[in-house]
């Protein structure tokens, strides 16, 4: 008699309370997942975290490893997509980002701001700032591929700044 009581409690155990249990951390995984995102869509300006894995492969940012300071946006309509972002890097970071984009150091035009005065106050961005080596390059290629704008600030060449707006039109 014991014993069959003790099997009904095990099997009520298990069909019921592991069920029960995996929906209450279930809903909570969710609501996390909720609360990332709001955090995000309601996010005014540059948000202090690297963009997901899948945001840089849509907008092909490579973020080189090793950066720091890096920071990022994204603006999204039935139009138009951007994803603004900003990092600072090394001499070695920043030529592995420029291979990886499909250019190289050399189409840096020096005193060259690519980024528009529209997408800079997007974000915050200053480029008016005298006495900095700004270098920029714009990387077009057919849609739906984005387009980026590349504007580099070469004030301290051992630690470059790195400005990036991503437009892709789908």
């Amino acid at each position: 008699m014991i014993l069959r009581r003790l099997l009904t409690l095990v099997i009520i155990v298990l069909l019921i309370g592991i069920p029960a249990g995996y929906l209450v951390v279930s809903a909570e995984q969710s609501r996390a997942s909720g609360r990332d995102k709001e955090a995000e869509s309601s996010a005014t300006g540059l948000r202090d975290f690297w963009p997901s894995l899948m945001k840089r492969r849509v907008f092909e940012v490579p973020i080189p490893a090793g950066s720091a300071h890096v920071a990022y946006y994204e603006t999204s309509n039935w139009k138009t997509s951007r994803l603004y972002v900003q990092f600072s890097t090394t001499p070695e970071g920043l030529d592995a980002f420029l291979k990886d984009v499909g250019t190289d150091s050399g189409e840096l035009a020096d005193g060259e701001v690519t980024i528009s005065d529209r997408d800079a106050a997007t974000v915050g961005w200053d480029f008016d700032v005298p006495d900095h080596d700004w270098r920029g390059t714009t990387h077009r290629q057919q849609d739906p591929r984005p387009t980026r704008d590349i504007t580099v600030d070469l004030t301290e060449p051992q630690r470059p700044w790195v400005y990036v707006v991503s437009t892709t039109n789908p």
